[in-house]
């Protein structure tokens, strides 16, 4: 629900470091904007469903002298990953044997322990990857110094910053490949709570300028009150006086996120709209402009918003899109797309296509058995994980050309008490691509032997 207020309104024009007060009228407005399903930016948030856990195990394997690390040590990282807490992760780094080699060691009781290794095309891609962060590491500083301006103190614990480097572009190391090669620009300090954090040492006027300034008419730059981009999902079906309500809201001050907006009355919609100035410019700063909204709700204090400031979302659906594919609601920046096309793509994004290609097809060559472990366990051979973009539910594009087998199969995941029927058809297309589709999933309730729920008990290892 929107209020537009009538009477006087407080606020900061862009580009200026200092309060001044500003007299509008606006008559009294109650909209209810509703959440629109968009099918074209859910596919980009489906689509890269393990692509951030991935990418981030390779970086850790990538770091150990022999390019491989034995699963116990790669499990004390798990807390980044955002993998399901029930998902052990030797089966998730069986799901990609073009990039994961399995193999086993023996602890020093004479256990043989899961390790994984890169294969080949891994670390190519890796270095590939390297590459496009050595060319852009100026970039990406950059991009780093604006998130800490954005911020009270121009600093922020790196927990937190931890929780955006995906999406800000920033290695997963980090720490020693980025910051401490700029210690005239980076310091650490210690929070109240004490916990651990990065600080800007000074501040730049060349950065503290919004991304919506950069592209706003000189018009608009004059008169302070800059207009945000505006889309709706196709079928939206904005009403009259929410058409006049956004035209109005439009119409207020612009107050820049790198303004101290301490004057501003946080019941206006003044500040309202300084609030999604702010996570528009946030969004601008990473690459795919996208992050989940877990990642922003521990900021209120540190970007200086109100209480249950995060309710700008639903608000504006017309600026950002609240997808909530993958069990998780991320926020869009919606004008960083046309047609599901991201508009400005960064070096990173096109090395991480390249790896979700590469996942994409070894997940298909483990459904067709071609890279069975003659080490693995029964029970783990069995599992097969059917990805997003396979769901029975949307339509699957399988060329007319096909010449392929169909198989049915009982699937069941690890720790499950059902089973999936699963009807398959595996190939090859005339273009020489392979292709796995499911004709039918439903899950049915089966009974466990005793002896199988004490070996999984029992089970140490991933």
């Amino acid at each position: 629900m929107f209020s537009l207020r009538r009477g006087n309104v407080s606020g900061f024009l862009h580009g200026s470091r200092k309060a001044f007060s500003l007299q509008q009228n606006f008559s009294l407005v109650n909209v209810k904007l509703k959440w629109v399903k968009d099918s074209v930016l859910d596919r980009v948030v489906s689509g890269q469903g393990d692509l951030k856990a991935v990418c981030f195990l390779v970086s850790i394997i990538s770091s150990a002298p022999s390019h491989s690390l034995p699963v116990y040590s790669l499990t004390k990282h798990r807390g980044q990953l955002g993998l399901p807490l029930d998902l052990k992760l030797s089966t998730f780094l069986r799901r990609y044997p073009t990039i994961f080699h399995e193999y086993h060691i023996l602890d020093s009781g004479g256990t043989r322990v899961p390790s994984f290794q890169l294969t080949p095309e891994a670390l190519d891609l890796h270095q590939e990857e390297q590459n496009a962060i050595d060319q852009n590491r100026n970039d990406l500083v950059e991009r780093l110094c604006k998130l800490l301006m954005l911020t009270k103190d121009r600093s922020l614990p790196f927990q937190t910053i931890d929780q955006l480097k995906w999406d800000l572009g920033l290695p997963y190391h980090y720490h020693d490949s980025l910051v401490l090669h700029h210690p005239y620009k980076f310091c650490l300090v210690r929070f109240p709570d004490d916990r651990v954090g990065l600080k800007l040492r000074f501040w730049d006027d060349q950065l503290a300028v919004s991304q919506l300034q950069t592209k706003a008419p000189q018009e608009e730059l004059e008169h302070g009150c800059l207009r945000f981009p505006v889309g709706f999902t196709r079928g939206f079906g904005l009403k009259r006086k929410s058409m006049v309500w956004l035209e109005e809201w439009q119409k207020l001050p612009y107050t820049s996120p790198y303004v101290d907006p301490s004057s501003l009355d946080v019941r206006t919609d003044v500040s309202e709209k300084r609030i999604v100035g702010v996570f528009h410019e946030l969004l601008h700063l990473t690459l795919e402009k996208k992050t989940e909204r877990k990642n922003v709700s521990n900021l209120r204090t540190a970007l200086r918003l109100p209480q249950k400031f995060t309710k700008v979302f639903e608000r504006h659906p017309g600026v950002f899109y609240i997808s909530k594919k993958c069990d998780t609601q991320t926020v869009v920046l919606r004008e960083g797309y046309d047609r599901g096309e991201l508009q400005e793509k960064h070096a990173l994004v096109s090395v991480r296509a390249k790896y979700a290609r590469l996942m994409k097809r070894g997940f298909l060559e483990r459904s067709m058995g071609l890279h069975k472990n003659s080490e693995e366990s029964v029970e783990e051979e069995e599992i097969i994980w059917i990805g997003e973009s396979l769901s029975p539910n949307e339509p699957a594009v399988v060329p007319n050309d096909v010449v392929g087998i169909e198989e049915r199969r009982r699937e069941r995941r690890a720790g499950d008490d059902w089973v999936r029927d699963v009807r398959v058809s595996l190939g090859i297309n005339g273009a020489g691509c392979r292709f796995v589709r499911v004709e039918k999933a439903v899950e049915v309730p089966v009974l466990i032997p005793a002896v199988e729920k004490s070996r999984r008990r029992r089970s140490v290892w991933g």
